[in-house]
């Protein structure tokens, strides 16, 4: 592949306006039916519910913290629609529409953040790592299971997702030059959500855009508007091909926007102004498919609708149950899988640990 055809398209790849009006682009074919946006658009849906869901629990003490992903339904669902089912996800920890794609039961998540454990699902059931709180250390460990897999002649692609904060960091980075060097079937799946906590982009990179980094490692770099869930997937599933050919790693860059908190912890309102939350309300991305269902195809009516309210009120009342005042484990249990033979040191600091409890009267 020649320099220039690793350069990102500009602008991003738009195949839905905010009207809901659909123009195609030839570059990147969709190959869904109406049966098939219909359920991208439940997945929003459900994902959104859950996610107002959690940030309940966490308002009521149920969670330590949360990081909402309101506004990065489409990024998520989208793009984790268009990877095959043996293909892998490395999520950060604001994959939400992710494990909700993957069927992973959100409460099995939820227990990260209310403490219990580290997370409960199996990883291989649903082909989805372990949340990733470190900012960006997961890239390095999707790289290397994806130069794994080529090894063991495995035709899987590894996504990674972090947002464009973690592209300040180092891991990302070290991440794509091996993925590059090896050709490993890996995609860096960046949502570029506008701000790392209080830092606004273009105090981040110099670069032109986020996806002109790609071009440094010698992979190509793709832009696609992250709130238009039909461009989503087709960048997605097109990139998708050509990694799974054989063709090396790839970068996406979904422009999308954080309409809440960074975290439950954060408050956006000392730094960001209420006008820039109101322009991107403006490009709800569950409002957007739903008109182009409803206003251009006539292919979701309100029996679909409350449906898929229905479906989501359940899953979130399913996340209650499962959470609230669920009974916290045995402390003790963060020394038991570290080595198989216990070392002096871990055995010295367990012995301090317990000591500690002691005298706090735990």
């Amino acid at each position: 592949m020649n320099d220039l055809a690793l350069l990102p398209n500009d602008p991003p790849v738009c195949l839905l306006a905010a009207d809901g009006s659909f123009t195609p682009d030839d570059r990147f074919p969709l190959d869904l039916g109406t049966d098939d946006m219909a359920d991208l658009l439940r997945q929003m849906i459900i994902t959104r519910r859950l996610d107002r869901e959690f940030v309940n629990l966490q308002r009521q003490g149920q969670l330590g913290v949360y990081p909402s992903c309101l506004g990065q339904e489409a990024a998520q669902v989208g793009s984790a629609a268009a990877l095959g089912e043996g293909d892998w996800i490395f999520p950060q920890y604001r994959e939400l529409g992710c494990a909700v794609v993957r069927d992973l039961p959100p409460e099995e998540l939820g227990h990260l953040w209310r403490g219990t454990w580290l997370s409960a699902h199996d990883p291989c059931r649903y082909r989805f790592a372990l949340l990733s709180i470190p900012i960006g250390t997961h890239a390095l460990h999707a790289v290397g299971f994806a130069m794994g897999a080529k090894l063991a002649g495995d035709p899987i692609v590894v996504a990674s997702y972090f947002g464009d904060g973690a592209t300040s960091g180092g891991d990302p980075h070290e991440a794509m030059n091996f993925a590059a060097v090896y050709r490993s079937p890996a995609l860096f799946f960046v949502q570029n959500n506008g701000w790392a906590i209080s830092v606004p982009l273009e105090r981040q990179t110099s670069a032109p855009t986020l996806a002109h980094k790609a071009i440094g490692y010698g992979m190509p770099g793709y832009r696609v508007d992250g709130n238009d869930v039909l461009a989503t997937f087709a960048v997605t599933r097109k990139v998708v091909g050509a990694i799974r050919a054989g063709e090396g790693p790839a970068f996406i860059e979904a422009i999308t926007y954080r309409m809440d908190a960074h975290t439950t912890s954060d408050d956006p309102t000392r730094y960001r102004e209420a006008d820039e939350l109101e322009r991107w309300q403006a490009r709800d991305p569950i409002d957007r498919l739903r008109r182009h269902l409803t206003d251009h195809l006539s292919a979701w009516d309100d029996e679909q609708s409350f449906a898929a309210e229905a479906a989501a009120t359940e899953a979130a009342a399913r996340l209650r149950e499962a959470l609230y005042d669920a009974p916290v484990g045995d402390p003790e249990e963060l020394f038991e899988h570290v080595f198989a033979t216990p070392t002096d040191h871990l055995d010295a600091q367990r012995a301090q640990f317990l000591a500690d409890l002691e005298d706090r009267g735990s």
